[in-house]
């Protein structure tokens, strides 16, 4: 199986790209992952599942890993 791309357009590849930046700013302010909400308020997205999907995607393109059941977050 290979790497899935990590978006289907400009505007969710942004968007990820914001997710990512996000995570690695919490992570070096905070050690460790930030919260779903968080993030959605960071980056604009009023839905946690909305950021459930990006990070479903950006875990199968390898760019983060998920840290146990709850926490999702190591930028590779």
């Amino acid at each position: 199986m290979g790497r899935q791309p990590l978006c289907d357009s400009f505007s969710t590849f942004d968007r990820q790209l914001g997710i990512l930046r996000c995570i690695s700013e919490w992570i070096a302010e905070y050690g460790k992952a930030p919260p779903i909400r968080e993030i959605g308020r960071q980056v604009g997205l009023s839905s946690s599942s909305s950021v459930a999907y990006h990070l479903a995607r950006l875990e199968a393109a390898g760019a983060i890993k998920r840290m146990g059941r709850r926490r999702f977050c190591r930028p590779n």
